[in-house]
């Protein structure tokens, strides 16, 4: 086999590129590629090729890994560019979360849709944009762009509509899904086989067999409540497959912000979430969470390095979906995953045009979707006001048209059930105010903008509680940061 160049975009993600990697070199084909790992940030590339080349000496491997902050230098001849990154950093997140709390917007993660997630697409998809710009004259001809970065489908969707780039979005929701089913069943690992479909962030567990045997919606429904964790930390996905009939695969904050029933009033909030651990539904719990542990792979460096000396496990191999889908490209061995894709009638009940995400096979030939699933009709209509808004969100992301950008804000299922249409264009101009250096599409917007919010009679509303706790401490970060970038400049 010819050897070949994966370029890895965002790499400064140290603990998610080194899985990557070694998950890339658990296929014995693959060891005489080319890694070339780009980042804003030098210090974290740094970093990062240090464990990777230490992986590379301890397994006596000759792959090639480089490092450059210089993306299109890291794209110019691959094969394959993987993307993983956040614009804005926590900086931005930190606004994605605390302005539409300030309208009585309660997001646990906020990354999908919602406000945060739509205005983290609009930050997103002009550099993805400009990833396949380069894509398509740098790397080699037909070259496929794995995207690894949220907002998942809005991404991908920009990527294939707009970049003109075979793009392929990858997640892991639904292998933690079939993680928690398998639990509950009390069923062996391979055990279980399943078909679950979707959008990505609502993907629905359609059919279930363990050894072939179907479960029904009543045999998991008692699986769940009688099981003495998922019981309490999954009240939302719970009561949705009571109502539905299927389990999704996001987590219970997760899904409780892509609906409009569960976050819309503080006091019915604390029914619905667990706090023993922030993916439960905590009030900005990811935000919380990265903010904290922003710095945690400089603690962990060492022990990344001690791990990086051990020779490659291939019984370890993650199941992230990259390693997998590049196998089957190159080798014609046949892998069965769930993959985001243009759904061009594989479901039949969405949008031709929206990312679906849904089973499909690798192999020599490319990605084969499975075709002619129908999802049922509850969940069908919940994907579908996600579909929409995701859209508008890309359309607007394009044009830098601000009144569609608040229109997709409105038609949000949650921002929908808690704000009245002044108080969503008065929070969509404070967020683009707030996000000007990472939204060049709205530069001609945001003097009307501030103009708009210096004359603004909608009043916004301060939670007590966690939120007022959560708000402070999203201030403390943002005056570190400042204190940090006058630091650097004296």
């Amino acid at each position: 086999m010819s050897a070949f160049k994966i370029a890895i975009i965002g790499a400064g993600s140290v603990g998610f590129t080194k899985t990557l990697f070694k998950d890339i070199l658990c296929v014995p084909e693959f060891a005489d590629i080319e890694v070339a790992l780009t980042d804003v940030s030098e210090k974290n590339l740094t970093m990062v090729k240090t464990i990777l080349d230490k992986i590379v000496e301890a397994n006596g491997l000759p792959t090639t890994v480089t490092a450059t902050t210089d993306r299109r230098k890291a794209i110019e001849g691959a094969r394959y560019v993987i993307s993983c990154v956040r614009v804005g950093g926590l900086e931005a997140y930190a606004d994605d979360i605390r302005i539409p709390l300030k309208y009585g917007v309660d997001q646990c993660v906020g990354d999908t849709i919602c406000a945060g997630g739509i205005l983290y697409g609009q930050r997103n998809i002009p550099v993805i944009l400009d990833f396949c710009k380069d894509i398509r004259k740098l790397a080699e001809p037909g070259a496929r762009f794995l995207n690894y970065a949220n907002p998942m489908a809005m991404n991908t969707w920009a990527a294939n509509e707009y970049g003109k780039v075979d793009t392929i979005g990858l997640c892991h929701g639904v292998q933690h899904g079939a993680e928690q089913i398998t639990e509950v069943l009390g069923a062996k690992p391979g055990e279980l086989d399943y078909v679950c479909s979707g959008i990505n962030h609502q993907t629905w567990f359609t059919d279930l067999r363990v050894n072939g045997r179907k479960i029904e919606k009543d045999e998991l429904i008692a699986a769940f409540e009688a099981h003495p964790v998922f019981s309490k930390q999954e009240k939302v996905r719970i009561d949705v497959l009571k109502r539905f009939g299927v389990y999704s695969t996001e987590s219970n904050g997760h899904l409780s912000e892509y609906l409009p029933w569960y976050r819309k009033r503080p006091e019915e909030i604390t029914r619905w979430i667990d706090m023993s651990e922030w993916i439960h539904g905590e009030t900005g719990g990811y935000l919380r969470h990265t903010a904290e542990n922003r710095n945690w792979f400089e603690t962990e460096y060492d022990g990344f390095l001690k791990d990086a000396a051990k020779p490659i496990d291939p019984a370890k191999r993650s199941s992230e979906h990259a390693s997998y889908i590049l196998e089957g490209l190159e080798t014609g061995r046949v892998y069965r995953g769930h993959f985001n894709r243009k759904n061009n009638g594989v479901i039949t009940n969405l949008p031709d045009d929206c990312i679906i995400e849904s089973p499909g096979f690798v192999d020599r030939f490319g990605l084969n979707m499975v075709a002619g699933i129908t999802l049922p009709e509850a969940c069908a209509a919940t994907c579908m006001a996600s579909v929409n808004v995701q859209r508008m969100s890309v359309h607007a992301a394009v044009t830098g048209d601000i009144e569609l950008l608040k229109l997709a804000v409105l038609h949000d299922p949650l921002v929908g059930a808690v704000c009245t249409p002044e108080e969503v264009w008065q929070m969509v101009d404070e967020m683009v105010v707030a996000q000007a250096a990472w939204l060049p599409q709205y530069a001609h917007a945001i003097e009307g903008a501030k103009e708009r919010l210096a004359k603004a009679t909608v009043r916004t509303r301060e939670w007590e509680g966690a939120a007022r706790r959560h708000i402070r401490s999203v201030d403390e970060m943002r005056a570190e940061k400042e204190a940090e970038r006058a630091a650097a400049n004296a």
